[in-house]
């Protein structure tokens, strides 16, 4: 079943959350349905079948600092 995990990432820029949406989106089709990236309050929206564990270490590749926040 898919849950809405909510992550806040330190992006400050159009190309952090590109990098950030690039690494997720690589994972659809693998337990990732769907990304959604707030760059003003640098929120990331992961909707998937993996877990909040899993995904944080995806995010982390990117260099970011990055925190888990919870489901929705």
């Amino acid at each position: 079943m898919s849950s809405t995990h909510i992550f806040n990432v330190e992006m400050t820029c159009e190309g952090c959350s590109g990098a950030v949406e690039r690494v997720l989106n690589r994972l659809k089709g693998q337990g990732v349905d769907n990304v959604s990236i707030s760059l003003p309050e640098q929120k990331v929206s992961v909707t998937s079948t993996l877990n909040a564990d899993q995904l944080l270490d995806v995010i982390k590749k990117t260099g970011k600092k990055t925190t888990y926040v919870g489901t929705q």
